[in-house]
């Protein structure tokens, strides 16, 4: 197949949603399938088999992005919008797969052109605007609402991260809808590092560990305050180690570490590569996600099931529709009951063996690129069924019955 992908975000960047994209580049390019990458002027360049990959001019002022909703964000994808003419009019492209909000590129492409397209949703992009901008966007809900919901109908499929999305949009009465979760980034991260972090940073307790971005949204406040209130109870010497975010995100929480008395305790190491992920992730003892916003469940949540680790995390459909009781100790996000979550695995060393074990055998029975692999073929097998191309890339035929049922076999709960 001919297939443009929309990715408007800096590309490549070792954050979400471009390793996300850069796991569906792989895939396709498995397909054997001609792909053309329309995305931002930022980003490292990467090749993959099969692929071509086309930026936006360079803007001087826009040198970095962050996630979620911006002015910068909008400014770069007003470019997108101008750049993509010229290669549709080039090429003739059977699909196109389109990013967050790319759909409504794509949607305008296909309203031109009569372009079928995949809608790769990571997250409600109308509930995100207002979030980000609600004086902005709060009135004119409705009409952000009334865009996303043709986005979603127009799509020949939906392709959301998680089950809350797929909850949030069954109102709008999608054609077809295909889940491609997140998967563990360990298999992909082999390369060791000679940081000795106990050693270095002289830890002698338990050691617990957050890794990702500091955006609000992942409740680093809640972290702190809550490790706080634990380190005055706690009969371990625990220590708390933070990688990730920008370095203005980092002093931020730094003087809040100070202002609650427990900055000799808390490590900030900034970011570090992916391919060092599972040896930092070794190290803890515990992981945590103190996540307070957001439906789509954090990709390293995967990474984190995989490392055999014990996990805490709040107890919101951000994580619930992943985890259950039998994988994680899920707490309230209030600083006292995550305090309290603290405490017992510092304390318990049972627990956090018999919550590692368990998740480790979670994810790697339904979180890995195998699966990953399998889904992605299965929703362009049929695609390619769909807009009658016939040869699929396993070189069967596949109905869309066929279709179907493969993906209630693959369907789990967060509690079975």
């Amino acid at each position: 197949m001919d297939i443009l992908v929309l990715a408007p975000q800096p590309f490549f960047v070792e954050r979400g949603t471009p390793i996300a994209v850069d796991l569906v580049l792989r895939g396709l390019s498995k397909r054997k399938d001609r792909v053309d990458v329309l995305t931002y002027h930022l980003g490292e360049d990467v090749h993959y088999e099969g692929v071509t990959i086309y930026r936006t001019p360079d803007i001087p002022f826009i040198r970095e992005i962050r996630p979620g909703f911006s002015m910068r964000k909008l400014v770069c994808d007003l470019l997108m919008l101008l750049w993509v003419f010229p290669l549709v009019l080039r090429k003739r492209y059977q699909v196109i797969h389109a990013v967050e909000e790319a759909v409504f590129i794509a949607l305008l492409l296909k309203f031109l052109f009569r372009i079928p397209y995949v809608y790769d949703m990571d997250s409600s992009l109308s509930e995100q605007m207002i979030e980000r901008y609600p004086r902005l966007f709060r009135p004119v809900k409705f009409l952000l609402a009334f865009f996303e919901r043709l986005a979603i109908r127009r799509a020949i499929a939906v392709v959301p991260v998680c089950d809350a999305l797929v909850e949030d949009i069954a109102p709008y009465k999608p054609g077809r809808v295909v889940i491609l979760r997140d998967i563990s980034l360990l298999a992909s991260t082999s390369n060791p590092v000679k940081e000795d972090l106990r050693a270095e940073l002289g830890i002698e307790g338990p050691l617990m560990m957050y890794v990702g971005n500091l955006e609000d949204y992942q409740g680093i406040d809640l972290l702190l305050e809550s490790f706080a209130l634990a380190v005055k109870n706690a009969r371990n010497n625990a220590s708390l180690v933070i990688i990730g975010g920008k370095q203005a995100d980092i002093q931020k929480y730094q003087a809040l570490a100070r202002s609650l008395n427990i900055h000799t305790r808390v490590h900030f190491l900034g970011p570090k590569p992916v391919e060092n992920l599972a040896d930092y992730l070794a190290q803890a003892d515990i992981l945590v996600s103190p996540r307070i916003k957001g439906k789509n469940t954090p990709m390293k949540i995967y990474s984190y099931l995989d490392s055999g680790k014990a996990l805490l995390a709040t107890n919101l459909p951000t994580h619930t529709q992943v985890l259950n009781d039998n994988v994680a100790l899920l707490v309230d996000p209030s600083p006292r009951v995550f305090s309290h979550g603290v405490l017992r695995l510092v304390e318990d060393r049972y627990l956090r063996q018999k919550l590692g074990q368990a998740a480790k055998e979670l994810v790697q029975e339904r979180h890995t690129y195998t699966v990953f692999q399998e889904t992605l073929n299965t929703l362009y097998d049929w695609i390619q069924i769909d807009l009658g191309l016939q040869k699929t890339a396993s070189g069967s035929i596949q109905t869309p019955e066929a279709f179907t049922a493969g993906l209630r076999q693959k369907k789990t709960t967060p509690n079975d």
